[in-house]
């Protein structure tokens, strides 16, 4: 094995490296195999308060720094009326480099016992060289600092990022007004108590209520100060200025303006798309820009949202997962600040129709060179039989294959039984763990254990994976632009901050490129407006590429 912080010559696990025998991309689930023995407690009581049902997610983050992405998955708590056998806790898994992971929960001091966790948003916010966790839940939220030793300090209050008496879903880390700091917004859910849990379904059939029995919550915006303390600006930039039914959120340069925006995907009323005003401030501009509803003007189930460019064209669509008896919604952007509903022609609407999604990606499973579409489904009601006959509550995932143009093949029973086995699940989060050139899947299941996907044959085409380290810019590089040219191959993506549902993904870069050997060039835009461009570089590695220095060996701390 090389040096572990070397980025650019990580070798893959050759055990991790087997593939199907008929050259098809199969999913693996190895997480027992592996040494991943968590399983999630969602707390359910016959009470059905509706907390139970709505988490949780999971995420990678590289706490150590050595090449290899580790595991953090959110547990529930105990409640008023719920008491666990033994205390719940959430977990950290440390990558081995072999294909094996190790629970280092208590020597890091990450397990966050009572809190009632929904998501988990990792980010350098410091600029020190080593990743944090933020951690969303219920009534209260928690950052943990990495120390850079292998431990973590709640720094919460210090930092002012409680997000105190709200209910938090999903956060993302990102630059809003490109100072170099990373800020935080956060989808906050509805005002659901124990003291207002109301009652729910038939009589005789207690369900898990609709939102719309709630009131909504108004997302949060902290601004990092860059002394180790944030200031809340969720009124002052324009992100409160209605409640919504948060769930998903992803930041994205939507219009190309070199300032990410932000999207939230709300349940069961229209989605809010913040547009950023260069000024510190936001506007929300969903329902002008044809992403509040779906088209024939319904409010939706939001749940997961992620963002990329699915036609080659530089500009990024948007998808929203939803409820079943609804549809993945997959919004293309026309390229003039607006979108439209193409979730039908790009073959998405049938197939998603009976399922309930939330955690979604887009990856590119294959290495083609086209992005393709990962949903993690899972119904909200453990009775669901009793309303919607056929729909069940434990789901298959669903994979859709890009041919190039943004028209998606459903290719779900194609990639091995373990995308088809059913659960209830929520969280997705993407990695190429074991370092081979093709993305695996992390899935995180509601009162289940996890998923570990190890993709086998991903890698037979030839890809390139780009770790970015800011300098003048934020050490993550999130808004960052990159596009990539290999022959006729014309790739684009952004480094950005949420995505998926709940979940924390690997920022790396990942490129499928084909039959294509080698790379031309790669042009990096920086959120500072540095531009660095690279030329001539062999394909399947992974490089690291620092602000305003090109190709280094290792990413490196802010000097």
């Amino acid at each position: 094995m090389c040096a572990a912080a070397f980025l650019c010559f990580l070798q893959p696990d050759p055990a991790a490296s087997s593939y199907p025998a008929d050259g098809a991309v199969t999913f693996t689930d190895i997480a027992k195999s592996a040494g991943v023995s968590f399983v999630h407690d969602n707390a359910a009581t016959p009470e059905k308060y509706l907390i139970e049902t709505m988490g949780s997610g999971c995420g990678w983050i590289d706490y150590d720094n050595d090449g290899w992405p580790d595991i953090f998955l959110v547990n529930g708590a105990a409640t008023k009326i719920y008491t666990p056998k033994q205390p719940l806790r959430s977990a950290l898994y440390r990558n081995n480099g072999n294909g094996t992971f190790s629970d280092v929960t208590e020597k890091a001091q990450v397990g966050a016992p009572g809190l009632f966790g929904m998501g988990v948003a990792a980010g350098d916010y410091d600029n020190d060289g080593a990743p944090d966790l933020y951690v969303s839940g219920y009534g209260r939220s928690i950052l943990f600092h990495n120390n850079g030793d292998g431990t973590f300090t709640d720094v919460t209050d210090r930092a002012g990022v409680s997000n105190m008496g709200k209910w938090a879903s999903s956060a993302a880390w990102f630059d809003y007004d490109k100072d170099g700091n990373l800020d935080l917004v956060i989808a906050n859910y509805v005002d659901w108590s124990p003291e207002n849990n109301i009652r729910c379904g038939r009589p005789e059939d207690r369900a898990y209520c609709h939102p719309d029995v709630y009131r909504g919550q108004t997302p949060t915006l902290y601004h990092n100060k860059g002394d180790g303390t944030f200031s809340d600006v969720s009124k002052a930039s324009g992100m409160a200025a209605q409640p919504g039914n948060g769930l998903g959120v992803v930041t994205l340069d939507f219009d190309q303006d070199g300032w990410q925006d932000v999207f939230i995907a709300n349940d069961s009323m229209p989605n809010f798309l913040f547009q950023n005003k260069r000024d510190g401030t936001f506007r929300e501009i969903a329902l002008r820009a044809g992403v509040a509803v779906c088209e024939a003007g319904r409010s939706e189930a939001g749940m997961g949202t992620d963002a990329a460019d699915t036609r080659g064209t530089g500009w990024m669509d948007i998808l929203v997962t939803h409820l079943d008896y609804e549809h993945a919604r997959l919004y293309r952007n026309l390229r003039n600040g607006s979108f439209e509903d193409s979730t039908f022609a790009a073959k998405l609407g049938y197939a998603t129709w009976n399922y309930s999604g939330f955690g979604t990606r887009f990856i590119d499973y294959d290495n083609d060179g086209s992005r393709d579409i990962v949903i993690a489904n899972g119904h909200i009601l453990d009775n669901i039989r009793l309303y919607h006959a056929g729909t069940a509550y434990a789901e298959p995932k669903l994979v859709f294959k890009n041919d190039g143009r943004g028209v998606f093949e459903n290719v779900s029973g194609r990639l091995g039984p373990n995308i088809e086995a059913p659960r209830v699940s929520r969280g997705l989060a993407a990695a190429d763990f074991d370092n081979d050139g093709d993305l695996d899947l992390l899935v995180s299941n509601n009162g289940q254990a996890p998923q570990l996907l190890r993709n086998d044959g991903g890698n037979r085409n030839h890809w390139l994976e780009i770790h970015l380290s800011g300098v003048r810019s934020n050490r993550d590089g999130v808004g960052a632009r990159v596009k990539v040219v290999a022959g006729g191959l014309v790739s684009y993506d952004e480094v950005k901050g949420g995505m998926s549902y709940q979940s924390a993904q690997d920022l790396r870069l990942h490129f499928g490129l084909g039959a294509r050997a080698r790379v031309d060039s790669i042009e990096v835009r920086w959120p500072s407006g540095i531009v660095d461009r690279i030329a001539d570089i062999a394909s399947d590695r992974t490089i690291a590429v620092k602000e305003g220095a090109g190709i280094v060996d290792r990413p490196s701390p802010r000097k």
